[in-house]
């Protein structure tokens, strides 16, 4: 068991390694880096709650949460090679669950809608980028190979493959991603702006057809 937690930690770090290049060393990636921290964390207190034991597990993340500013519910269910990236304010539901290989900014949220009980957190699937500020809420699906951009608000289910963008997400055809398969959020569009730019040229082609 020992020897499987040293492995998960040392694939987290060359995670870290290959999505940032201000890492410069171990010691800066295992005591700077709050991303790291609340992973090994919460595979403490996943482990705990899996056991059956009270109230540790809850105390774990709330001290998790104190420290590094990310709040992962110990029953969320976190796949292998999870980045999460600068991590403040990012907060991760109880039934939440993480596929492999996802990169997450800051001010993310996989959160609920209601006071249901059972399944009522996202479901993230693989080689997923949630950017900063995305709210993914509800007992809702996200495809793998997902782009997710910044500030969006998703609440409905999201095929594989896609880019989503705005609020309510929406997801756009264009292709935004660049050769390495990296989001490039400074050219996402506004998919309010562009509908309404679309009825402006409409309403003014209509304009023309009446004047003729």
């Amino acid at each position: 068991m020992i020897l499987r937690a040293l492995n998960k930690i040392k694939e987290d770090i060359k995670v870290i390694y290959e999505n940032d290049p201000a890492a410069n060393n171990i010691a800066e990636v295992l005591f700077c880096y709050p991303g790291l921290q609340a992973l090994i964390s919460h595979r403490i207190a996943h482990k705990l709650a899996y056991w059956g034991i009270p109230f540790i597990p809850r105390y774990i993340s709330y001290l998790t949460r104190i420290i590094t500013g990310i709040e992962i519910h110990p029953k969320a269910r976190i796949g292998n090679r999870v980045f999460i990236d600068h991590g403040d304010g990012i907060v991760i539901g109880e039934t939440a669950i993480i596929g492999d290989d996802v990169l997450i900014y800051q001010q993310v949220t996989l959160g609920g809608t209601g006071k249901e009980h059972g399944k009522r957190h996202p479901t993230i699937g693989n080689n997923v980028v949630l950017g900063a500020g995305a709210k993914v809420l509800g007992n809702i699906t996200i495809g793998d190979n997902v782009r997710i951009g910044a500030g969006s608000v998703v609440i409905e289910d999201v095929p594989p493959n896609c880019t989503v963008v705005g609020n309510p997400g929406r997801i756009v055809k264009q292709q935004f991603i660049n050769h390495e398969g990296i989001l490039m959020h400074n050219r996402i569009p506004d998919p309010i702006k562009c509908e309404l730019n679309r009825l402006k040229y409409e309403v003014q082609d209509l304009k023309n057809k009446l004047d003729q």
